[in-house]
């Protein structure tokens, strides 16, 4: 069983801060799928502020998405 995503706000330094349907406050950093397939287009600082919940999750105006499982297990509380 994973935890929705109930909101995200874009950081400094491509890192987002979560809270969680358990009102947990996690940071999840970005960095490292920066450079990895359609993650190389949140490089830009406006795509990558573009971030928004959808659903459980979040996602960005040019579709990308992150299972809201991987967000939580990779993310550290905050």
């Amino acid at each position: 069983m994973y935890l929705a995503v109930k909101e995200v706000a874009p950081q400094d330094n491509y890192l987002l801060l979560l809270t969680f349907e358990n009102e947990e406050r996690r940071q999840f950093d970005l960095k490292p799928y920066l450079n990895l397939g359609l993650f190389k287009k949140l490089k830009n600082i406006n795509v990558f502020k573009s971030v928004r919940v959808c659903f459980d999750t979040i996602e960005w105006q040019n579709g990308i998405d992150l299972d809201p499982e991987v967000l939580y297990k990779e993310s550290i509380p905050c």
